[in-house]
């Protein structure tokens, strides 16, 4: 069994590998000096092909494959992911390569400004979905502080109807239609920030990350910036469940692939430097569903620390629990978050982390 780790960095993709559950080994970093903002391991399939969101800087942004584990790679002749032209727009960057669990070939991007783009040919070239682009309540859209992103994309495991998606400053809105028409999906979730009865609008929240366990599709757990949520109908209402965290900032959530009801953030001193709680790390960990937390930090520096976590920087999966942070460390644990070692020290800033199993 080989475990694979895909670090994207704000300076190039730094691959680690796993065999028989030893130790990973960091390989030299490709794309170097080239910012990878979102990156993907699709196991569907008789090869395994790794897909890059990367930005060339002063050439733009673009999607990469590698159907040989990062030895080559390549990149459509066209701009693979592009805004109509009636759009005025220019993409910014790809947040977000999501293959489909329930389309072969299918793989979703997330894209600055919020936008969502669906490819047919496992992630080379993308055609952007109108519904959500021409949604009437797009005049009204606010960024967030990292801009107008759509940074999750949910689709539902088993019937590809059903997708659901998160921008920030916007929400989370689900299509029941492939697509097609969508609708804003935020009931229950308190935006403080608005005026004393227009606290709970329609749209506007600033969700920072959604996770969703395969086994049990209807529920959706979110972090919020004001808050940790989740739902059991896909997203139709939300249930507070960060009552019992030190902090209910953060930006990352996770689900253990393992256990449904098992999941992960890692607290955050919200918006007052964005610093771990207590300037130590420590990912707090629900084994029912968020009904109870309990902070788990063996392994990791005594502190103080002083650097954050970001939204895609923290993944699960069935190589175990990783997340890396932006002073360049990279953790994982494989007992499911009990204890943690360090993987890779002094790389760039870390934005995303996605491990797999081959």
């Amino acid at each position: 069994m080989t475990a694979l780790l895909a670090i994207g960095t704000r300076k190039g993709l730094f691959l680690a590998r796993s065999s028989d559950g030893g130790s990973f080994e960091v390989e030299p970093v490709r794309f170097s000096s080239i910012g990878i903002h979102s990156v993907a391991i699709d196991t569907r399939g008789s090869t395994p092909r790794l897909l890059a969101g990367i930005e060339y800087g002063h050439f733009g942004p673009s999607v990469m494959w590698s159907d040989d584990l990062g030895e080559t790679w390549e990149e459509a002749t066209t701009p693979p992911v592009a805004f109509p032209e009636r759009t005025a727009t220019a993409l910014a960057r790809v947040w977000q390569l999501q293959p489909s669990p329930s389309e072969p070939d299918v793989v979703w991007a997330g894209a600055e400004p919020a936008a969502l783009f669906r490819s047919e040919d496992r992630g080379a070239t993308y055609t952007m979905v109108d519904g959500l682009w021409d949604h009437p309540t797009r005049p009204q859209w606010q960024p967030g502080g990292g801009g107008l992103c759509l940074h999750t994309v949910i689709p539902h495991p088993s019937d590809p109807r059903r997708i659901g998606v998160a921008a920030s400053a916007v929400g989370f809105f689900r299509s029941d239609d492939a697509g097609a028409t969508w609708r804003p999906s935020n009931k229950n979730i308190r935006a403080p920030f608005l005026p004393e009865g227009a606290q709970y609008p329609e749209f506007g929240q600033c969700v920072h990350k959604v996770a969703q366990h395969p086994a049990t599709p209807e529920r959706l757990y979110l972090q919020h910036h004001f808050g940790v949520y989740r739902s059991d109908d896909f997203g139709d209402s939300w249930t507070d469940i960060g009552s019992g965290l030190p902090s209910d900032f953060g930006f990352p959530i996770t689900v253990d692939l393992d256990d449904p009801d098992r999941l992960f953030v890692l607290p955050l001193h919200g918006d007052v430097d964005r610093t771990p709680l207590g300037y130590r790390y420590q990912v707090f960990r629900s084994d029912d569903a968020g009904g109870t937390w309990h902070g788990h930090s063996a392994g990791l520096p005594e502190g103080p620390v002083h650097a954050s976590v970001l939204r895609d920087a923290m993944s699960a999966g069935p190589a175990g629990v990783f997340f890396g942070t932006r002073d360049g460390e990279v953790y994982g644990s494989a007992d499911a978050g009990e204890t943690w070692s360090l993987i890779a020290r002094h790389l760039p800033d870390v934005l995303c982390v996605r491990a797999a199993v081959l």
